[in-house]
């Protein structure tokens, strides 16, 4: 099965940021995320994006 969602230290991991780093391109608007109880998780289509946007120069 596909990942749909990591969390916010896998994600920091993945892109090789920290986690406030993470926190903050969240705050931006830059990762989606979704709760699942106490958990913030981030969607790994939005991670892609990100990487994805970041390649081709978009600020």
């Amino acid at each position: 099965m596909e990942t749909i969602a990591t969390s916010v230290n896998e994600a920091a991991k993945a892109l090789g940021l920290g986690r406030t780093s993470i926190y903050r391109l969240i705050h931006e608007g830059r990762l989606e995320t979704i709760k699942l109880g106490r958990r913030t998780l981030i969607k790994a289509a939005s991670v892609r994006r990100l990487v994805d946007d970041a390649g081709a120069g978009v600020p």
